[in-house]
């Protein structure tokens, strides 16, 4: 065994009570050479304490700016089978539902050209196959798509669509999210292989607020599902939760954001304000026998999560309250080529969407893009620093106010 195979401080990690990744990369170790000295380059990182990868840019294939992220090692002299060690990404399809055939299919392909080693599946949606080297990525890209498989997105274009499992195995989804998702991926597929942009832009879909993809802490556009009516509250269901001897106040009521639901211990009834109601879904997961969404649904829109690049990690913001969400999704699709085109002329170089919003100011992104300022988009007067109101509206609208007094 010579040195660089000798791995103690990677042995330490398959002690734990948990499966290991060193346990996987081990075995496509004995298959693949690529897999050995991943092993080798890992061990040395953590005794140098400092990654040895360099980011390579986009490593492209035919036809596609994007797709496939370049990785380099700086100790190719000591672990050549790395020295290139590119991660193709492979659009998932929508809510991740595979046949077995379709999974085999892909790891076929991939142990035939690359290291073996998957990640199932990235924080931008895909289906991950870790390292290759340069002139195994058009064979590799030519075979997937011979299997009906397409890349998805790297570098400064749309990633990949993702959405939650929906209706496919969800009682709560409120759109269908895994045709939104199938659809809008087709309908932008320029966006998704051709780098164009300041930066990346995401697209995630979440069939209700528990929203399951993180949509609104880590999208650029997040579509949430949601209702416009009120919850819908069957009371003989109430009345056996209580029976059972669930704490409905303490619960439900008490936790509930907004306090707009009412519930009379005497009579057994749960009441619920539905102005009030900002409809984050606590209560129908609580109770789900009980409380059921209402009847007119839909999404809300909206616009700014990111992680920490430009400017520091940011939650998104309302920036449609309601849309319906039905095929072919038209006024959704219209609404985002407004939002990309006025990014792409304001933004500047790796500026995500929130960020050039947060710069310039949600106001004049709102008349730029062509839409109405909506209570929605504040928490609380003057809390939220996005929205402005231009010096002469005020003049009109006090100038208004006053003549309505005469």
């Amino acid at each position: 065994m010579d040195e660089n195979s000798k791995t103690p401080q990677l042995d330490e990690l398959e002690t734990g009570p948990w499966p290991s990744f060193v346990t996987e990369i081990k075995k496509a170790a004995e298959k693949s050479e690529m897999s050995a000295d991943l092993l080798g380059v890992l061990e040395r990182s953590y005794e140098d304490k400092v990654g040895h990868w360099k980011h390579g840019g986009i490593v492209g294939v035919k036809g596609y700016g994007g797709g496939v992220v370049g990785r380099y090692t700086d100790l190719p002299e000591e672990f050549p089978n790395v020295s290139e060690f590119h991660t193709m990404r492979v659009n998932a399809p929508s809510g991740w539902f595979y046949t077995t055939d379709a999974l085999r299919t892909v790891c076929d392909i991939w142990e035939r050209h690359g290291s073996g080693i998957t990640n199932m599946h990235g924080s931008t949606g895909d289906l991950i196959l870790l390292g290759m080297k340069t002139e195994e990525l058009q064979p590799t890209f030519n075979e997937l798509a011979e299997n009906g498989f397409d890349l998805g997105g790297s570098g400064s274009d749309l990633r990949s669509p993702s959405c939650c499992c929906g209706p496919g195995r969800c009682e709560y989804a409120c759109y269908d999210t895994l045709d939104m998702c199938y659809d809008i991926t087709n309908e932008f597929q320029d966006e998704l292989h051709r780098p164009m942009w300041p930066y990346k832009s995401k697209i995630k879909m979440s069939g209700c607020a528990n929203d399951c993809v993180a949509a609104a802490a880590r999208a650029d556009i997040s579509v949430i599902g949601t209702w416009r009516d009120t919850i819908i509250i069957d009371q003989d269901a109430v009345k056996q939760y209580a029976a059972d001897g669930l704490d409905i106040r303490e619960a439900v009521v008490e936790r509930c954001p907004t306090r707009c639901l009412t519930y009379d211990q005497e009579t057994g009834e749960l009441t619920v304000n539905g102005s009030e109601c900002t409809r984050c879904m606590h209560c129908v997961n609580v109770m789900c026998k009980a409380i059921k969404q209402g009847e007119e649904k839909g999404a809300t829109i909206l616009l700014g999560a990111k992680s920490t690049i430009v400017k520091s990690a940011f939650m998104s913001w309302v920036l449609v309250p309601f849309m319906k969400m039905e095929a072919p999704y038209t006024e959704f699709k219209e609404l985002v080529n407004r939002i990309w085109d006025w990014w792409d002329e304001n933004g500047k170089t790796r500026e995500r969407i929130g960020e050039t919003v947060y710069r310039i100011g949600m106001g004049k992104f709102l008349r730029e893009v062509g839409m109405e300022a909506v209570p929605q988009m504040v928490y609380r007067p003057r809390a939220n620093p996005y929205v402005f109101w231009p010096q002469e509206e005020i003049f009109q609208e006090a100038a208004g106010q006053a003549e309505d007094q005469d």
